[in-house]
């Protein structure tokens, strides 16, 4: 779990009409799911919308051993004395924070259940071990995201989740957006981030068995200050790029060619 202030508004650059949809969800108090693939930007674009709404950010990154204690909350033993503690879950409920479930398919279907009252006109959430029911404090907003490549029969959302929320479709952005991301994000100029982003598009239309996930956004910007700190790009684009899409090593050497078309330095 992390909780976020609203300090420096972290760096995200709009691509449609996300930003309308979700001021338009959270003035509604309406629950916001957020899809698109990894790395596309879903999580700095909470953590920016956090930021201009004032609200704090409480994020959970979701897993398969996540229960709904660890949401709602649990008795803990400090000093000799049983304490309630409350889960992140609750605490944003109390405080009237957004809280953002990153990733959470990963989660098992019997602890998302929790978040039915939650997501739905009641805005409640029972805690059954304090007997007790908390109203949400006009403020809270619960975000969930995923990546729908990851969808499978057992990790998807119940469609009584999806039912209850407004969707955000993400996608890597157009070219030129991209570029800039790339080039705020690293100090790289603009030639080196148009480099690595067309390499990412090229890997984005190969269809070859044994790539699961496509070149992000994300693994543009590693590469990008991997080389910033001197590390020719090329073989910061193998470190950061290629080397994690795939362990097969006949799939490795056809991206490696495309590094020596792309990436021409």
């Amino acid at each position: 779990m992390s909780i976020s202030d609203t300090g420096t508004r972290p760096f995200y650059r709009a691509v449609g009409n996300e930003e309308r949809v979700f001021r338009a969800a959270f003035a509604q108090q309406l629950p916001v799911m957020l899809k698109g693939p990894t790395g596309c930007g879903k999580t700095r674009f909470v953590e920016a919308m956090a930021h201009d709404l004032g609200r704090p950010l409480i994020t959970v990154s979701c897993h398969d051993d996540l229960t709904t204690a660890d949401l709602v909350g649990r008795y803990l033993l400090r000093g000799g004395d049983t304490e309630w503690v409350d889960g992140p879950l609750t605490r944003a409920v109390r405080e009237g924070a957004i809280c953002y479930l990153d990733e959470v398919v990963e989660a098992r279907q019997d602890t998302t259940v929790v978040l039915h009252p939650l997501a739905d006109h009641r805005r409640q959430l029972p805690i059954e071990k304090l007997g007790e029911t908390l109203t949400a404090t006009k403020g809270f907003c619960l975000v969930v995201s995923y990546n729908p490549g990851y969808q499978s029969v057992l990790k998807d959302l119940k469609d009584s989740t999806r039912q209850r929320m407004v969707a955000i479709e993400f996608d890597y952005p157009a070219e030129d957006i991209e570029v800039g991301i790339v080039m705020a994000e690293s100090g790289s100029d603009e030639r080196r981030a148009g480099d690595l982003v067309r390499l990412a598009q090229a890997i984005r239309r190969l269809d070859v068995p044994g790539i699961r996930e496509v070149s992000s956004t994300r693994v543009l910007i590693a590469a990008a200050r991997l080389a910033q700190a001197g590390l020719p790009l090329i073989e910061a684009a193998e470190a950061a790029i290629v080397a994690p899409l795939s362990d097969d090593r006949a799939v490795g050497a056809s991206l490696r060619k495309l590094l020596d078309v792309y990436l021409p330095d």
